[in-house]
């Protein structure tokens, strides 16, 4: 059976909860992209409190695992003490790729929420379905294309300033 939900959330509180936790990702995203990084932004979600925030960073940090997921990741396990998160969600503007979704399962997070979809290097349905690889260990719930239409705008329009030369 597939963990992934629909790719539109189901109408009601849980929604309302999904896009409210992605705003804050986007804000984040928006911060790395002032920064000149591709602008990815992540939170970690504990009951109703956000324990990780995280922006891309590959280039300032010359790291070339400072995605956004990571740096939630490290966040929320310095503030609860422990680098396994299970029950925790993970809300991120652009679908997982194969590294953010192995550390994602590597500290038992529950949910991750994604924006855009990533049809080059999506690790949770778009190019591979890592969430979903009955050979592996953990699962988490997927739920796609959430605010995913100003997900991908920030996006497209990062990468149109930069063919642009801006």
């Amino acid at each position: 059976m597939n963990a992934r939900e629909s790719a539109q959330p189901a109408p009601g509180p849980a929604a309302a909860s999904d896009e409210r936790w992605m705003r804050e990702a986007l804000a984040l995203a928006r911060e790395a992209g002032a920064r000149g990084e591709v602008p990815v932004g992540a939170i970690v979600v504990v009951g109703d409190a956000i324990v990780g925030r995280g922006g891309n960073a590959p280039i300032s940090a010359s790291d070339p695992t400072a995605h956004a997921e990571i740096a939630a990741l490290r966040d929320a396990g310095r503030a609860l003490g422990n680098y396994r998160l299970p029950g925790a969600a993970l809300y991120v503007t652009l679908e997982p790729c194969a590294m953010c979704a192995g550390a994602l399962m590597h500290a038992r997070v529950g949910r991750v929420v994604y924006g855009a979809a990533d049809p080059k290097t999506g690790a949770c349905g778009s190019v591979v379905d890592l969430m979903a690889e009955p050979r592996l260990n953990h699962h988490a719930t997927v739920t796609a294309g959430v605010l995913a239409g100003e997900c991908g705008a920030l996006l497209s329009d990062f990468f149109a300033a930069r063919r642009a030369g801006n």
